[in-house]
């Protein structure tokens, strides 16, 4: 009798750890990136997943593996790079927690009767994915970049998940950070940048190792246009809503 019961106890000590273990690993892991998301609140990322992943490719091809990248704050970069960004990738980035339920829900449609495929990611959701997730698609990156998103608009204030993205986007191949793009296309610092120039720059934003802001493609000829008539519709009172000061340290190449 006392074998019967400890071999139907086994199983359920078994579980009881098993759920245990898993408890203390999620505890762990939702720990870790809440203190993830709170370093790049105060502090410049020492790098981010994208990065990695650009510096693996050109390993892996036997590239050079250099990287360009400037962090640079509020103060030094361009309002009119502000409006072009909120024009060209998120005009409701003032207005929604995270996520653009309306466009996402385009978006969906869209897809299903596509087989060009249409995202929906707040300027939120990219900052989350380029900071501390993979490119590839997939649905466990969508739940993780929505769990991240969501702890940035918890924890972090708009104005820094601004400055985060303009620092962290890819720009080019290997160039990240509006600073680094301004001046490996248009040759200056992303203060001095011109409302015609901004968005430019701005619209290489879907894709720009594939289509450069100078290549001189109809693509980047069409997003530049529409940017610009976003600017003048719909953005150009949103960089005063911008703080000046909101993290201007430096970071070192």
């Amino acid at each position: 009798m006392a074998g019967t019961r400890r071999s139907s106890r086994s199983p359920r000590v078994a579980l009881r750890r098993a759920l245990t273990w898993l408890g203390r690993v999620t505890v762990a892991l939702v720990a870790l990136s809440v203190v993830q998301v709170l370093w790049v609140r105060w502090l410049p990322p020492l790098t981010t997943q994208t990065i990695l992943a650009r510096r693996w490719e050109a390993w892996r091809a036997g590239r050079p593996s250099s990287i360009e990248r400037d962090w640079v704050g509020r103060r030094e970069i361009s309002d009119e790079v502000v409006r072009a960004v909120l024009a060209g990738e998120d005009t409701l980035f003032y207005q929604h927690h995270g996520f653009d339920w309306r466009a996402i829900r385009v978006a969906w449609r869209h897809n299903q009767h596509s087989r060009r495929v249409e995202g929906a990611s707040t300027l939120t959701q990219q900052t989350a994915k380029n900071l501390f997730l993979w490119q590839q698609r997939s649905w466990l990156r969508k739940g993780l970049e929505a769990w991240y998103t969501v702890l940035l608009e918890l924890l972090v204030p708009k104005e820094r998940i601004l400055v985060l993205y303009l620092n962290v986007a890819e720009w080019g191949d290997r160039v990240f950070g509006v600073e680094a793009g301004a001046r490996r296309w248009l040759g200056k610092s992303a203060r001095h940048l011109t409302r015609d120039e901004a968005a430019l720059l701005v619209s290489c934003l879907p894709n720009p190792r594939r289509y450069p802001p100078t290549g001189g493609s109809r693509f980047i000829a069409r997003r530049r246009a529409a940017v610009l008539r976003r600017m003048h519709e719909v953005a150009p009172a949103e960089p005063a809503r911008v703080a000046p000061d909101d993290g201007d340290d430096e970071e070192g190449r």
